[in-house]
């Protein structure tokens, strides 16, 4: 049996009272905010606050958008991103610096100016493009029951974490001799990297996921001023006149959430098991 080093030891301590501190930071507005659902003055507890959720106008509406707007939007980055990553790895490794900066440009860029020159492109787009049949493209990414202008916003907002996801995920792969053993087999470079690849950043690509989900679901400032309504700006719009019933739905969509990322974290570890007992 291994012996602890002092070292070891007295950073056990420590590392109990940050994780206690970490909990009670976390969990203890979490709490008052479900106490607060709950308890209705002059009644005592109850909740009539979860029971009204569902039967309010524009819940699963703004819930199932603000699924397939991130379902759209972790499929496009992904299919942008991973193919980029591992052709910078492979063949252009001295490009890196120069595409980590273009990938964390929108954590410079304020939501607001970005927000900005979006409207700015699709005001100017119908008024100069009319006689031409991007005029109809214009019109197909701001249908509201799926605004695509708001999928690409997402994918740029994104980028910054889904890089950081990936490149930690090839750092700890060594890619190129995965892909020339591939290759010696015979296998081309998509099979190479569907096949040989991919199963390796199953971590990273759920990390990048994780991040995505999370981004989409809780972005208002975007779809806002686009005038669209996601379930971010659902939430907003009912708390001005029902604050209980607003946080109460912001409880169940952080729990939503959660439960959301634990699940595709549960596919993945189960994935990765059942390709390990095959192995064996």
């Amino acid at each position: 049996m291994a012996r602890l080093t002092p070292h070891a030891t007295r950073a056990r301590p420590w590392r109990a009272a940050i994780l206690a501190f970490s909990a009670v930071y976390f969990l203890l507005p979490l709490t008052a905010s479900a106490i607060f659902t709950v308890d209705v003055p002059g009644k005592g507890l109850n909740t009539d606050a979860y029971q009204q959720i569902f039967g309010t106008a524009g819940f699963l509406t703004s819930l199932r958008l603000s699924l397939e707007l991130a379902a759209a939007t972790i499929a496009i980055v992904l299919l942008l991103m991973v193919p980029a990553m591992v052709a910078l790895r492979l063949r252009a490794p001295r490009l890196r610096p120069l595409v980590e900066v273009v990938c964390s440009l929108p954590l410079v860029v304020p939501p607001i100016a970005f927000v900005a020159g979006i409207g700015t492109v699709l005001r100017w787009g119908p008024d100069h493009l009319a006689a031409t049949p991007f005029f109809q493209t214009f019109v197909a990414i701001q249908n509201p029951s799926f605004p695509a202008v708001l999928v690409l916003a997402y994918t740029v907002m994104a980028l910054p974490f889904v890089y950081r996801a990936l490149d930690a995920g090839l750092r700890a792969v060594d890619v190129r001799t995965l892909v020339e053993a591939a290759r010696s087999c015979g296998a081309g470079w998509p099979q190479a990297l569907v096949r040989v690849v991919l199963p390796n950043l199953r971590g990273a690509l759920l990390n990048a996921s994780f991040l995505t989900l999370a981004l989409v679901l809780g972005e208002f400032t975007v779809a806002q001023l686009l005038g669209f309504q996601p379930f971010a700006v659902w939430i907003v719009t009912v708390s001005g006149s029902q604050a209980q019933l607003s946080v109460a739905v912001s409880v169940l969509s952080l729990l939503l959430t959660w439960t959301l990322l634990l699940m595709l974290a549960a596919v993945g570890g189960r994935r990765t098991s059942s390709r390990t007992s095959t192995k064996e």
